[in-house]
């Protein structure tokens, strides 16, 4: 069951009006260097278990806002291209119900981006539907504004045929341009929305924001910004609190709180067991960062090349120096990921010392039997995926270091059907089985399972084809905004007296 909704569909400027909500009851009332913007950060992965003696605790030092981060590629390519989420639905609703929950009990404004993992429509609706849930199971009353992230193929086939579609590098070498068929191909793409546009999503009227993929920092940056603090003390700040105790020793996901001034702000986790150092804060600087002093974002770079960091006692760290540096033009992070095949993964274990040396060449041999023995029907593919645990399968090596006593053997075997890849999976184990090596002393095999079958279905494969800068575009273009009251019916002329000139996000 779902709470009563009415939608109304935000123009790219301007304010609708209607009765103030906890975004404009902040900014009306909080005057930076009175008292500091007190910020809680209650998840840095909002799905996988909040902390409640920890939220408990911040919320008892009265928030100005809460703020939680939902998503990011760090799962893979997989969640961005099928729409699914990667955390629990159960865990989600019940992390939803807390800080929903909390923001209305203490009413104050409630940010959450990337929703649903990789923050495409089918993230956001599915979010969407559990805070509509939530709400009506609480009996609240709220206005959210919902930001859609989707970014259309032509946008992206144009930018790549004009050129203004460029490779990332993100310490690991730059992902090659995408084709526009790669363009096409990916089932879902989206843009990292930045402060820009959260700053059109929080009218007066609006309590909460759902956000579609979306910069970690603007969850957390962009009330401060338009409260007139400094744009590089709010950024910096939120690069840290977007992953709560993390930046602490020992690190957690406890809830964590900053205190921000004009001038500095001041960190401590929530979890009384948590230290928040000068050095634990500034190595975390190097989190997600193949530069820990340059972060860049839509709208600028932030400089952390002066930063200082500074202990204000055993727990707590304060902070400085933090610049920004405003940009011409923005650009804007895009992500896609488009269908590989069907999965299917053999695990198996190796102990004899003359295998694992002969493993190369047995895996490159038995490739070759398998595919003699199972001719393919037109369009019918598959490949092999080799993951060698204990010898090299995470990083290469060192020269002259020995391999492991045992090894971990993942085959991945991609195909166009599933139904081929678990037959491939199956031949490949039973000849790999009873290869034949030079050295080998026994017939009786040459793999360990631990279970069986040890050939596993692994759902389908994807890959990332977009990971790329996207320059030229104006985000408002982009990103469209809309509104949303849930368990209210009374704003419902807004709906048909407002100018429907964006897209909205499906519901």
């Amino acid at each position: 069951m779902t709470a009563t909704a009415t939608l109304t569909v935000l123009p790219t400027s301007g304010a609708l009006p209607g009765t103030e909500g906890a975004v404009g009851r902040l900014l009306r009332s909080h005057r930076p260097g009175a008292e500091p913007l007190r910020v809680l950060s209650a998840s840095g992965q909002l799905g996988y278990g909040i902390v409640e003696a920890s939220l408990e605790r911040g919320l008892a030092r009265q928030p100005h806002f809460i703020g939680c981060d939902m998503g990011s590629i760090d799962p893979g390519p997989y969640y961005l291209g099928s729409g699914a989420m990667a955390a629990p639905e159960a865990m989600v609703r019940r992390d939803l119900a807390l800080v929903i929950a909390a923001a209305r009990r203490h009413d104050i404004p409630l940010l959450i981006g990337s929703a649903g993992t990789a923050g495409a429509r089918p993230h956001l609706a599915a979010t969407l539907a559990l805070v509509r849930e939530v709400a009506h199971a609480q009996g609240l009353t709220l206005r959210l504004a919902l930001i859609d992230s989707d970014v259309d193929a032509a946008v992206l086939t144009r930018a790549l045929d004009e050129g203004r579609l460029q490779p990332l590098d993100d310490g690991e070498g730059p992902l090659p341009l995408p084709t526009a068929d790669d363009i096409h191909a990916c089932g879902h793409r989206v843009a990292q929305c930045g402060t820009e546009t959260f700053r059109r999503a929080l009218t007066p009227e609006v309590d909460m924001v759902l956000a579609g993929r979306a910069c970690d920092t603007a969850i957390f940056a962009t009330l401060p910004e338009m409260l007139g603090y400094d744009a590089g003390l709010a950024l910096h700040m939120a690069k840290i609190v977007e992953c709560t105790s993390l930046c602490c020793e020992p690190g957690g996901r406890d809830a964590i709180l900053a205190e921000l001034w004009p001038d500095h702000f001041v960190l401590e986790s929530m979890n009384p067991a948590l230290r928040a150092t000068p050095a634990s804060v500034a190595a975390h600087a190097l989190y997600e960062q193949a530069d820990p002093f340059v972060v860049e974002e839509p709208t600028g770079t932030l400089d952390l090349r002066q930063a200082h960091y500074e202990a204000v006692d055993a727990r707590r760290t304060r902070v400085t120096g933090a610049r920004f540096f405003t940009r011409s033009q923005p650009t804007l992070k895009v992500e896609g990921a488009r269908w590989v095949g069907a999965r299917t993964v053999l695990l198996a274990g190796i102990a004899d010392p003359v295998m694992q040396g002969e493993l190369p060449t047995a895996l490159a041999q038995v490739e070759a039997k398998v595919r003699t023995l199972m001719p393919l029907s037109e369009g019918q593919v598959w490949t092999l995926h080799p993951h060698v645990y204990g010898q090299g399968a995470i990083a290469p090596l060192p020269v002259g270091q020995a391999r492991a006593p045992e090894l971990g053997l993942v085959l991945e075997f991609i195909a166009s059907d599933a139904a081929l890849a678990q037959t491939v999976a199956a031949v490949f184990k039973q000849n790999l089985l009873h290869h034949g090596y030079p050295g080998r002393l026994s017939t009786a095999g040459n793999l360990a399972f631990a279970f069986t079958p040890s050939e596993l279905a692994a759902g389908e494969a994807y890959r990332f084809a977009i990971y790329h800068r996207l320059e030229g575009e104006d985000p408002a273009q982009i990103f469209q905004i809309r509104q949303e009251d849930l368990g209210n019916t009374a704003s419902a002329t807004h709906s048909a007296n407002t100018p429907a000139n964006t897209e909205a996000c499906p519901a």
